[in-house]
This record gives structure tokens, C-alpha cells and sequence, in this order.
């Protein structure tokens, strides 16, 4: 059994969204703002029992509160017919709900019989939706108007004064948690794939129906941990106290004890008699001045010291846990250090590990759980869900990186031989990350991408949707087309292996073809767009020509405002050339031709091709066009055409590179085609030296070259410009006419 996938709605920023659970890890990745927090804490307020009350006005959408607050609206109105919101069903498609998607097997019907909403079920997934509703809406509406009411009578008096409640969003602030509930209700398996919609024929469960099905553990991004020079320096989150509990838990001697405790017992209590003798002694004098104060009387208890061994609270102190700086094993004081003192990295570390491992034998009732449970708690749970948040917190990337690839490992146990889980109970871990580390190492198919939505009507609010990355690339209908696709989506997902996965945290992307663009792009942004583009969170990845358009797919399905810089590459008769007007010649770009569909296209019309046209969807083209040259400085402007990134920078930075006194490499290659007696010979020069190697050549520039003295090549510029704009907009969170209400009617009611 496993739980296939979750649908959130009307929670905070998760409007309307589905999100697939992997068989065994699962990884939020998106840019900040995108919806993961909102995802993980809808999953602890609804699938952690101890928590579910955590609710606030806050959860629910924002601009659901609209159709709410006018419901109450309509409550003081004296005719029936006006009244709104008198029926659970009218609030249910407004309030947070989530629904669970189960894949059992049908062996597995005893466990799931109070979920299958069908004597024909076959084993088809089973689903569920928690909606936190009101439990009385008559007992809602009676409360609520009558506070509303007495703060009315009152501002009636004086305009100017606001009293609680304003309205019923106001009211629900205060007594949210007095009037709703979580209610569960089955949905029908037929219709997966759709929404589906509660009516007023809908039942709800008689109790919370996951009790026996999950097993529900959360590490929250907020752990606790703190300074050693803070004020107090113990907290929730140290090590020791984590021991002290699952030294409780699972090994005390003294709970349920059987013949395995025996020793430790017996020394547990020759360590207290001896301790009390030495207690006697030590406090013999001190207690005889008591005495003398007339304490104890003939008729008081006189006073015994008697300890109480427990190596509970023995565990249970910030210098319980040391850290042996020798590591040698030495039982000597002077070369360890108390936890407190150890980095905040490390901390996280053992921290996060340590739960796991409680998680995971509190789960499977390991060493004395297992003897202290009751009747009603005899089965485990078949499905051990486990919510982190933010791993990555002090955490180095190397360390990011082995966190993620072994802690699935920890909660099945798997360095255990003799104690790993059976194959009948399920584990999935679910981890949001702002960490390209983490997503690097996870692996792409595990990667759930937030996406974010901007309003576009001023009645709507920013939202946020959820990409399954492991089908962007889809399955391909036709037998000759299915080895391409499987092959591009390997490319991609070898690709960003190879990478940082910084693509899946940035607010807009960046595909360069080759190393000097890779390394020069960012300098143009730095130096030229240091007040826009460059405070936004842009990725730049270097794609070769032809693999670029591999990561289409990819890049529209994160909706990213992205810039492809690429080169034409002239070609005639399949030999590249000089690109040259006028001469029939195409051009050898596959980005062009496959990405932007321009194949049959020839060079000249693509050169001459319209600004509008070199978008497709969230995406633009940005490649060598011809440059108007003053090479003489006579006035007189020619055009030339250049090959790539290389010869365009010399072209557009003409007195720069004449006037470089020592150069090597390429770049001195080009400052001698630059003090050539006209435009063309210089154009041509150029061309020949392209033969070189392009990283060093930028790497060469650099060093005789100020980047922000480089004047940017004009299709770069223009890209750029793009990007910032698109940017620009995307940042928003309403556009258009979201921006003001649409009518008189919709100011007056907001």
C-alpha cells in the first residue's frame, strides 16, 4: 500500500493542485514564495492527528474569503431566499481540503474495507478528502452575529471606531478553531483525473479513517538549536535530550522489564545504595546545624537523603553528550567537548539522522514499544510517512548531498541485515529544499516543481501549481518516436546530473551554447543590469548547440522566462561558411530550426526575421544579426555579419581590441584582424581565427579586458532587455487589470 498521489485545495497559496508522491522519496524543489511550505504544512494539518489543530484564518486562499465574508453578509438579512452559506456543500469548495489517493492491493482489503465506497472495488485507487469545515453552521452564523451586532450598535455611535469582528473572516480569527472540524469524505474512483465537487448528498466518515493506515513524522525547518553563549543553551532540539527520549522509549530497564534487564538493574541499584551512604556522610554535618535550630522535634521526621538513580535524567543535560576531539577512545575529560560547542552543521546532522531513527523504530515498536503496546494498538501502520523540511539548514553541500542519498536508507533500515522492513509496509519520505545540492543528488524523476501564478483578475490571488517532473517528457504514442523520447529525457536527466540544479530555485534561465558565453554573460549582467537583472535569481546553464532544444520540454513546463543564446552557424552546402547576404547560404542552428521551428528557413530570412517572432511561449531566441560598423570612423556605417559570441565581441568592441598593446591566443588573433585595412578583410580575419580555443580566448579577455568596459553585442543586449522585462512582469503578483477592480461594484464590496 502507498499513497499515489495528494490533491491540495483552497490552502494558503494552493489554490487548486495535485501533487504525485514517489514510491520512496519525493522532492519539493521551486523558487522562493512558490507554494512548498504551504504544501508541506497542508500534509502535517491534515495527516499529522497530533497536530491538526493548527489552523488559522491564514490557511484558507486568500480570495476565498471574499465569497466567505459575503456569506455572513447575507445572515442578517430578514428574507430566507437572500441568505447564503446555510449548506455545508457551499462552504466546502471554499475551505482547505486535501485529497488522499491510496494504491492497494486487494489482498490488503481488510485494511482499507471503510475506504472502498463499492462491493465491485477491484483494486483501483481509493480516495479520501479531508475538509476542514464548520461543524455547525447554524451555531456559527447564531455566534457570529451576535458579536457583530454588538460591535455594530457601537461604531453606529462613533464612525471613526473599529471593533472585533469587522467581519467574518475578523470573527473566525478569534474562534476558528471553536466552530470548524476535519471531516472526511469518500470519493469515486472513476473520476481520478477531475476534481470532484461535494454536494449536499455527500456523507462524511464517522471517524478520521487514516488511525490505522498511516504513521505520520515531521521535521519541521525550525529545529531550535542555539548558541552556546545564549542566555539558555539548552533546548528541544539537543542531542541529549533526543537520547533521554529514545532511551525511554524503546531501552529503559525499569519499563516492562525482562531477564535482558537484570544486570543492568542490579547495578543501577548497587550505584544507589552506595551513593546514599556517601550522601549520609557528606551531608552529616550540615544537617546537624539544622538540628540545632530545633528541626526535627521529638515528634518531626527526621531527614534521610536517599537518591534515585535514573539514567534518564542522567542523559538528559547539555554535558550528557561530548565530543571526543582526539578521537581516541580515551575516558579523559580534557579533550572533549560538551554538545552545545559542536558546529550548528553537525548538529543538524545528527539531529535529522537521530529522528529518523526514532521515527522509524518508534513505527516498527522496537525494544520496549513493542511490549507497552496496548490491544487497540496491536498492527503497525502499512505506510510511515515522513515530512522534512529544509534539511539543507548549516549543512554543507557535500553534506546536503549524503543527507539525501541515505536517509531513505536510515527509515528502512537497510544497513541491517537482520532487521529490515517487509516489503508489505511502505515508507515515503517527502523533503522541500531551497538546495540545488539536494535536487542535484536526488535525481530528476523525484523532483515535484512549485510553480507560481500570478492573479489576473482582481478578484483572483497569487497561486501556485505543481509540475511532475518525471512526465514532462511523456510517453510517445508511436513505436518510431519512443526510443527519441526516452533518449532526450535520459539526456536531460544526465545532464543535470552533471550540474547544479539551480534551474529548479531561479526566477528566470539563461542557455548559452559555449564556455566564453558561459563566462561572460554574467559580467554583462553585473556591470549593465546591476539594478534589475542582477538581483534577480537567474541560472545560466551552458548547453551545446545541439542538445540545447532537448531541454524544451523542460523549461516550458517550469514556465521560466528563458534566454537561448545560440549561433546561426552559416552553412552552404553543408559546409559552414562566412555568413554573407545574398548567397543563398542557410544556417546550421538546431535550437533555431527545431526549437523555434524556423527549418527552411534561409540565413537572410532568419537575419531579417522580426523581434516577435523569435518568442515561443516563455521563451526567446537570441542570435548573430548584422552589426552597422563605423570601421573607419569616416560616418559611414557597414554592415557585418558575425559567426558567433567570439567575433560579435570583437565587432561590437572594435576600438577596445585595436588598441590592446599585449594579447595572446585568440584575442590576439583578433586585435590583428581589428588593425586590418578595411571591414571586410577584418570580417574575414576574424572568421579564420574562430579556429581557436573559445573558453581560453575568454579566459585571455578577461585578463586584458575590464568586463564592464566590453560594450554587450547587440543580440545579446536585446535578449537580455527581454528577459529583464519578462522578469519584470513575472515578479508581479497581478497583472493587467488584476491591478484595479474591474467595476464600481467590485471596489465598493473589496
Amino acid at each position: 500500500m502507498k499513497i499515489k498521489f495528494v490533491g491540495i485545495q483552497n490552502f494558503r497559496k494552493l489554490k487548486q493542485c495535485r501533487i504525485p508522491f514517489g514510491d520512496k522519496e519525493t522532492l519539493f524543489v521551486g523558487a522562493n514564495n512558490s507554494g512548498k511550505t504551504s504544501a508541506i504544512d497542508a500534509l502535517i494539518n491534515f495527516l499529522d492527528t497530533e497536530k491538526q489543530k493548527r489552523f488559522s484564518v491564514t490557511d484558507f486562499t486568500l480570495s476565498n474569503w471574499s465569497n466567505l465574508n459575503n456569506y455572513a453578509e447575507t445572515w442578517r438579512s430578514n428574507k430566507p431566499e437572500n441568505i447564503k452559506g446555510a449548506e455545508l456543500h457551499e462552504w466546502q469548495f471554499l475551505c482547505p481540503s486535501i485529497d488522499v489517493w491510496l494504491d492497494a492491493k486487494v489482498s490488503e482489503v481488510q485494511k482499507v474495507a471503510h475506504l472502498i465506497p463499492t462491493l465491485k472495488w477491484n483494486g483501483e485507487p481509493l480516495g479520501v478528502r479531508l475538509v476542514y469545515q464548520p461543524k455547525d453552521i447554524d451555531k456559527l452564523r447564531e455566534c457570529y452575529l451576535q458579536d457583530f451586532e454588538a460591535a455594530n450598535k457601537l461604531t453606529e455611535k462613533d464612525k471613526d471606531l473599529s471593533l472585533w469582528p469587522r467581519d467574518l473572516k475578523d470573527y473566525l480569527d478569534r474562534e476558528l478553531k471553536a466552530h470548524f472540524e476535519i471531516k472526511a469524505f469518500l470519493l469515486d474512483p472513476n473520476q481520478i483525473e477531475a476534481y470532484q465537487i461535494l454536494d449536499d448528498k455527500s456523507s462524511s466518515l464517522e471517524a478520521y479513517p487514516f488511525s490505522e493506515l498511516f504513521k505520520v513524522d515531521t521535521i519541521e525547518a525550525q529545529r531550535g538549536f542555539t548558541d552556546p553563549n545564549a542566555e539558555n543553551g539548552k533546548s528541544g532540539g539537543s542531542l541529549s535530550t533526543q537520547l533521554s527520549e529514545y532511551y525511554n522509549r524503546h531501552l529503559n530497564p525499569t519499563d516492562l522489564p525482562d531477564e535482558d534487564d537484570i544486570a543492568a538493574l542490579s547495578a543501577i541499584n548497587t550505584a544507589q545504595g552506595l551513593f546514599d551512604d556517601r550522601l549520609d556522610l557528606s551531608f552529616k554535618s550540615a544537617l546537624g546545624e539544622i538540628k540545632t535550630l530545633g528541626y526535627p522535634g521529638f515528634s518531626d521526621p527526621d531527614i534521610k537523603l536517599s537518591s534515585r538513580v535514573n539514567p534518564i535524567e542522567s542523559l538528559d543535560h547539555d554535558a550528557a553528550v561530548v565530543f571526543d576531539v582526539q578521537k581516541q577512545g580515551f575516558d579523559d575529560s580534557v579533550f572533549s567537548l560538551p554538545e552545545k560547542y559542536n558546529g550548528l552543521g553537525y548538529k543538524n546532522l545528527i539531529h535529522i539522522v537521530f529522528k529518523l531513527i526514532t521515527f522509524r523504530d518508534r513505527w516498527q515498536r522496537v525494544g520496549k514499544a513493542q511490549r507497552r503496546r496496548s490491544e487497540d494498538d496491536i498492527a503497525i501502520a502499512p505506510i510511515h510517512l515522513v515530512l522534512i523540511e529544509e534539511p539543507e539548514a548549516h549543512l554543507h553541500a557535500q553534506v546536503q548531498q549524503v543527507f539525501i542519498r541515505k536517509a531513505y536508507g536510515v527509515l528502512r533500515n537497510e544497513n541491517d541485515n537482520d532487521n529490515k522492513i517487509g516489503d508489505n509496509f511502505t515508507t515515503q519520505m517527502i523533503v522541500s529544499s531551497h538546495s540545488s545540492y539536494i535536487a542535484h543528488e536526488a535525481g530528476f524523476d523525484k523532483l515535484c516543481y512549485f510553480k507560481r501564478e500570478t492573479a489576473t483578475s482582481y478578484t483572483d490571488t497569487p497561486c501556485a501549481s505543481v509540475v511532475d517532473l518525471s512526465t514532462v517528457f511523456g510517453v510517445s504514442k508511436k513505436k518510431t518516436l519512443i526510443n527519441k523520447v526516452e533518449n532526450t529525457k535520459k539526456f536531460v536527466s544526465r545532464y543535470l546530473k552533471t550540474t547544479h540544479c539551480d534551474l529548479f530555485f531561479a526566477n528566470g534561465v539563461i542557455l548559452v551554447e559555449g564556455a566564453a558565453e558561459r563566462m561572460l554573460v554574467p559580467h554583462f549582467i553585473n556591470s549593465k543590469y546591476r539594478d534589475s537583472l542582477n538581483q534577480s535569481y537567474i541560472s545560466i546553464l551552458e548547453v551545446g548547440g545541439a542538445h540545447a532544444q532537448k531541454l524544451k520540454p523542460l523549461i516550458e513546463a517550469l514556465g521560466l522566462p528563458t534566454l537561448v543564446v545560440t549561433d546561426t552557424d552559416a552553412t552552404f552546402n553543408g559546409s559552414k561558411e562566412r555568413p554573407l547576404r545574398g548567397k543563398g547560404y542557410s544556417f546550421g542552428s538546431d535550437t533555431l530550426k527545431d526549437w523555434f521551428k524556423l527549418d527552411g528557413k534561409t540565413l537572410d530570412q532568419v537575419l531579417d526575421l522580426p523581434d516577435d517572432q523569435k518568442v515561443k511561449k516563455n521563451v526567446r531566441a537570441a542570435y548573430q544579426c548584422g552589426i552597422q560598423v563605423d570601421y573607419n570612423d569616416d560616418g559611414e556605417g557597414k554592415e557585418a555579419i558575425p559567426y558567433t559570441f567570439e567575433d560579435a565581441i570583437a565587432l561590437t568592441n572594435l576600438k577596445l581590441f585595436k588598441g590592446l598593446k599585449t594579447s595572446t591566443g585568440m584575442v590576439k588573433k583578433m586585435h590583428l584582424a581589428t588593425i586590418e585595412d578595411d571591414l571586410d578583410k577584418c570580417s574575414e580575419k576574424l572568421y579564420r581565427a574562430l579556429d581557436g580555443e573559445k573558453a581560453k580566448m575568454a579566459l585571455d579577455l578577461l585578463y586584458d579586458i575590464a568586463p564592464e568596459d566590453l560594450e554587450i553585442p547587440e543580440y545579446i543586449k536585446q535578449g537580455l532587455d527581454w528577459l529583464n522585462t519578462e522578469l519584470e512582469v513575472s515578479n508581479r503578483d497581478f497583472l493587467g487589470d488584476a491591478l484595479a477592480p474591474q467595476n464600481k461594484d467590485e471596489a465598493a464590496h473589496e
